[in-house]
């Protein structure tokens, strides 16, 4: 637990380094105005998508959850939405393109596929499948399978 305690105060420490030798560069190449408008610019864009990615979460979970269908892709999605505008309201470049980042689709599937494969691994494969419907899960058979055979379904069962 220390262990990662560390990494995580010494990536902050990386990123604030970073972010702060980027700020320097900016200002040197377009001036001090320009670069604290674009910081500030930012923040107020993070902070109105802040808002607008949680009111879309909630009403997307509550809209899934009325309906009786599985919430976790949905909690996956808006964590990403929300972690997007969260980079964006913290002041600096590098942050700011992460959060950007974050906004293009595919990225944002990509990001969300790595959130449910983490919240999959934390809970257990019941509420796994609570949560993110039932799995699609491949058999490697021994023998060939006849060519009309169709695929095997099943539940991932704790073992």
């Amino acid at each position: 637990m220390q262990r990662r305690l560390a990494l995580i105060v010494l990536g902050l420490l990386v990123v604030g380094a970073l972010e702060f030798a980027l700020l320097v560069l900016v200002e040197r190449a377009v001036g001090l105005l320009v670069t604290v408008l674009l910081v500030l610019a930012t923040t107020l864009l993070g902070a109105w998508l802040l808002r607008r990615e949680g009111v879309r979460a909630w009403r997307a979970l509550r809209e899934a959850a009325g309906a009786g269908r599985p919430v976790g892709t949905h909690a996956s999605d808006g964590v990403v939405g929300m972690l997007s505008a969260l980079l964006l309201v913290l002041p600096g470049f590098l942050t700011d393109t992460l959060g950007l980042a974050l906004r293009i689709p595919v990225a944002r599937r990509v990001a969300g596929a790595g959130v449910r494969g983490l919240a999959e691994r934390r809970v257990s494969p019941a509420v796994a499948g609570d949560l993110f419907g039932p799995r699609r899960v491949r058999v490697r058979r021994s023998t060939p399978a006849p060519e009309d055979s169709s695929p095997i379904e099943g539940e991932i069962i704790d073992s």
